[in-house]
């Protein structure tokens, strides 16, 4: 009998479709393409039609020629604002049912899988794929490990009625998650803890993913292990099989990216970045702009927009502020008018952008702080470059990671809660100069120590070779014994 040659793993991506979830993964799976595997990646018919753009595709298939995107519906119509619960509210049995599709379609969750590497809040619908047809399922959770171990607590909180948190002292420590007695605040805990009931919907939705991925085969996070070393010891007694595999963009630019080119790799950007903010950091002095931008979700109401503009002009520091289009709210026109206000304002005080290569910008010499939202994308991108944040939290982890920015890492400043161009002003000149030498300090050891990891030999390296070879062990359905 002729001997067959082995195939490679197939591994199928299932991002969530969000920009903060759809970038890490994509990091990933260039990276198992990268090692030869075949990669399905599924995205969204909305989200793939806004990332198309960004993505030089003739490019990007000579570089990962086994990587193939394919599209799935998400339960809305298509001129629907997408708002985040109502996501949530349609995305698991959307995807359940569009997985069964491609079952037949594309005979791809049939044979040829070796394994889906699932966002962790799609988990429940990866998981009743994989099970059904035989598969492991890896969770892949796109934030920090001390969030999945919060996450995990969330029926434990509302238990000890810590949730809803409702008129209650919201800097009254909370004491039932082990390991972070002495740590979280209430205000400190993600924002759909600041729901009205119980039973509501978005907690009870992050609720049954949290279950589900407990039935994943193994857990994988876009962090490293001298960064977050007490809680992952604890999410071990979760999972038999972690990978701590971040900051996911260092690594990748390690083993994929070495000259940086931008047809090597998608970004996974959904906006045009603006490269002639580059130009205007070459010309200011070394480490005293002031970086801001709050991610790609975050809206502003005009009174917040000019509560920031003013403190930041209060604080004589130059700034390079990223405000999306149609981030402020207001439907009347007036949202734009003050954006076209503020940009007039800031000459010769800053630059204002509507998106910009955040990468970029954070390893830039002139850059030496970050104002920012604190969602973990931009947190392992600042801690990475070294560059010190203030974090502005707005919505789900990020009240819990800007804890840990000031109080556990000490890396930057936590904000939360408030919107004063006082205050404003008070942190970014802390940040760049009261304080400074105390977090650049420790900043130095802890972007180290990043840099480190993903070199070879290094522990998030190290981590993703088990991976890789992990996979390649696991045998496809076509491949089993009946």
């Amino acid at each position: 009998m002729e001997n067959l040659k082995p195939q490679p793993p197939h591994v199928v991506f299932l991002p969530y479709p969000a920009l903060g979830h759809v970038k890490p993964m994509l990091k990933l799976a260039e990276l198992l393409s990268h090692a030869t595997f075949h990669v399905t990646f599924i995205n969204t018919e909305y989200i793939h039609h806004r990332l198309l753009p960004s993505i030089d595709l003739d490019a990007f298939h000579r570089r990962f020629p086994n990587f193939h995107f394919l599209t799935i519906p998400d339960g809305l119509p298509p001129h629907h604002t997408r708002t985040v619960a109502d996501l949530f509210s349609s995305i698991g049995s959307a995807t359940t049912s569009a997985l069964r599709q491609l079952r037949v379609s594309e005979d791809l969750l049939c044979r040829t899988t070796t394994c889906i590497i699932a966002d962790g809040i799609m988990s429940s619908s990866a998981v009743i794929a994989g099970e059904e047809f035989g598969i492991p399922v890896l969770a892949f959770r796109t934030f920090s490990a001390c969030c999945t171990w919060i996450y995990f607590h969330l029926s434990k909180l509302i238990e000890e009625g810590e949730v809803p948190l409702q008129d209650q002292d919201m800097d009254k420590l909370v004491t039932c998650i082990p390991g972070l007695e002495n740590v979280l605040r209430r205000r400190d805990l993600p924002s759909i803890c600041r729901v009205e009931r119980v039973g509501d919907p978005i907690l009870e939705f992050f609720i049954k993913e949290a279950r589900a991925m407990l039935r994943a085969s193994a857990l994988i996070l876009n962090t490293f292990d001298e960064l977050e070393a007490p809680v992952l010891s604890k999410l071990a007694s979760f999972f038999s099989k972690i990978y701590t595999i971040g900051p996911l963009h260092a690594l990748s630019n390690v083993r994929i990216n070495g000259d940086r080119s931008p047809l090597a790799s998608t970004t996974g950007i959904l906006w045009k970045e603006d490269q002639g903010c580059i130009t205007w950091l070459d010309s200011r002095p070394s480490e005293s702009v002031v970086f801001v931008s709050f991610g790609s979700v975050v809206k502003f109401t005009h009174d917040q927009m000019l509560e920031f503009w003013h403190g930041l002009v209060n604080s004589g520091k130059p700034f390079l502020w990223v405000i999306r289009p149609n981030s402020i709210i207001g439907g009347d026109g007036s949202s734009g008018q003050l954006l076209m206000e503020l940009q007039e304002r800031t000459k010769g005080k800053g630059l204002i952008v509507s998106w910009v290569p955040q990468e970029q910008v954070l390893a830039h010499g002139a850059v030496g702080g970050f104002l920012t939202h604190g969602g973990w994308n931009s947190i392992m991108e600042s801690t990475e470059a070294g560059v010190p944040m203030i974090c502005w939290p707005a919505m789900f982890e990020q009240q819990v990671n800007s804890r840990f920015v000031s109080e556990v890492w000490r890396v930057g400043l936590d904000m939360k809660d408030t919107c004063e161009r006082s205050i404003v002003e008070k942190m970014v000149r802390d940040l760049m100069e009261a304080k400074r030498v105390e977090i650049m300090k420790v900043m130095g050891v802890v972007a180290k120590q990043a840099g480190e990891s993903v070199k070879k030999g290094g522990s998030s390296s190290l981590n993703l070779d088990t991976l890789i070879q992990d996979i390649s062990s696991m045998t496809p359905p076509s491949s089993r014994a009946e």
